[in-house]
């Protein structure tokens, strides 16, 4: 069967016919992930230029992708700006959830367990359904989906605000309309990463502003959820929160974009074929996978453990205000390194970012040798400026060595491979303190981020990845290589091309 999309259309002003051709493949680095950035290749035909300054080379019609076309898409343009803004929303809503569920089923009469349920009933099917969304993702449109997926986030909430202000408010109830979100956030989450490099050709600084947008809405979440809840009530905050799916379906709705690659939509497989498709290109591409194992481990000693612990010996010592306080200045940091990862511009971008994520270590360090609020929260800026120029630098690796055919079931697996551990690490935190004190389970957390960072940088696929600002090829059309080795054309091989201006 074969499955394709047509209400992608593309933006005004741009044209929509696309020179027909088979796209060619480049060279792999180490890894079978890595793609050697090479604007030409043997045996391409000539190129018409679309407009641009006389002698400028015209686009390739052999490659396919954002950039295919002439010219390249500014980061900043009226369908970025929506999908900008419908991110930003997303990540308010979300911040602004828990603080919702705890005061309003602490109020009804319910323990910290439930809020706890309550929250994992939404997280469980989120974890275990992503990797789904990402087959679906691929097979259909991703922006009905994820209007879709919005509108249905927005029926929930209304229903549980509904529930909130008569005052009947049961547990399981709660759980079932967090269970629906939960599904709805895996059809929706997939389709983010492939929508990013249709939008812009500047995909580090799409992924740099985009990152910046959900630090700041982060910033504010659970400052305006706490206004809500004390002048109206958790089911004002629940009302707010299905007014930021309103607001992002109808970002979405008005979004255009570009038409999808030639044949990124095209299936003749099932849907079990297309799931183990999308692992064997997952599989084959060691810098991604060594990645995510990397990151379980992170996940399980530093990430779990670093969370509730710093909240309770922030809470214990210097109360509720200075881990207001921490939370902003950590906030802050993650504004500090979006707008650094949109300047910067390194060629091996997973070894800059594993570099910069040495700087996580100084927060629970921080935290564990009992320093004061003002040196926890310059710990706070630090470390979160490390994880989010670590997290550009990510995200900007798989959106642009991933081909546009399997990118929604990648990004799908990495989501899933980097949430399978958290709860884990979360849940051996009140152990590990019971048995070897608060302040030592955060000082193995630092030296443990270190370790993690030293883990990166030895593998020399992740090290040696060298960035790749083209557009990339379609898996399905390089004919006689094994999926995610692509056939590497004759002639020279040509490394590291610079970033567009």
């Amino acid at each position: 069967m074969t499955v394709t999309s047509s209400d992608e259309q593309p933006p005004d002003g741009e044209p929509s016919d696309r020179t027909a051709g088979i796209p060619t493949t480049d060279a792999c680095a180490a890894g079978g992930g890595g793609r050697a950035a090479d604007g030409s290749s043997a045996g391409s035909v000539p190129s018409v230029r679309r407009g641009g300054p006389p002698g400028a080379p015209g686009p390739d019609p052999t490659r396919s992708g954002p950039s295919a076309e002439w010219p390249p898409r500014p980061v900043w343009s009226r369908d970025f700006a929506l999908f900008f803004v419908a991110r930003a929303l997303a990540r308010l809503g979300e911040t602004m959830l828990p603080v919702a569920l705890a005061a309003g089923l602490l109020r009804y009469g319910y323990g910290v367990g439930a809020v706890g349920l309550a929250m994992a009933a939404s997280a469980a099917p989120f974890a275990g359904l992503v990797v789904l969304g990402g087959v679906i993702a691929d097979r259909f449109s991703t922006r009905r989906l994820m209007i879709g997926a919005d509108l249905v986030r927005l029926v929930a909430q209304s229903i549980a605000a509904a529930l909130f202000f008569t005052g009947h408010v049961v547990l399981w109830q709660i759980c079932v309309i967090g269970a629906v979100n939960g599904v709805a956030g895996a059809v929706f989450q997939p389709g983010v990463a492939s929508t990013v490099p249709r939008l812009a050709s500047d995909i580090q600084g799409a992924n740099g502003a985009i990152r910046i947008a959900e630090s700041a809405a982060q910033l504010a979440g659970p400052a305006l959820a706490g206004l809500l809840v004390a002048f109206a009530s958790a089911g004002g905050v629940f009302v707010a929160h299905a007014g930021t799916f309103a607001l992002s379906a109808l970002c979405l709705l008005l979004l255009r974009l570009p038409p999808a690659a030639p044949g990124s939509r095209n299936h003749g497989g099932g849907f079990r074929a297309d799931l183990a498709e999308g692992w064997r290109e997952f599989r084959s591409r060691t810098w991604l996978w060594a990645v995510i194992a990397i990151w379980c481990v992170y996940m399980i000693s530093v990430w779990g453990p670093t969370v509730p612990l710093v909240a309770t010996e922030v809470v214990q010592r210097h109360g509720p205000r200075a881990y207001g306080l921490v939370n902003s200045a950590l906030g802050a940091g993650t504004v500090v390194g979006g707008l650094l990862a949109v300047r910067l511009r390194p060629r091996r971008m997973l070894r800059a970012g594993s570099v910069a994520l040495v700087a996580f270590a100084c927060f629970p360090a921080s935290v564990g040798a009992g320093c004061g609020v003002p040196a926890v929260s310059a710990a706070a800026v630090i470390a979160g400026a490390g994880t989010s120029f670590w997290g550009v630098m990510w995200a900007t690796s798989v959106q642009t060595q991933v081909a546009p055919d399997v990118l929604n079931r990648i990004h799908a697996y990495d989501v899933a491979g980097s949430l399978a551990m958290m709860p884990v690490g979360q849940a051996l935190a009140g152990p590990a303190a019971s048995a070897l004190g608060a302040d030592n389970v955060l000082l193995v957390a630092g030296v443990m981020s270190l370790v993690v960072c030293v883990a990166l940088l030895s593998v020399p696929a992740i090290r040696d990845l060298v960035r790749a600002d083209g557009p990339v090829p379609l898996s399905r059309n390089t004919v006689g290589a094994p999926l995610g080795q692509a056939r590497r054309p004759p002639g020279p091989r040509k490394t590291g091309a610079r970033p567009p201006a």
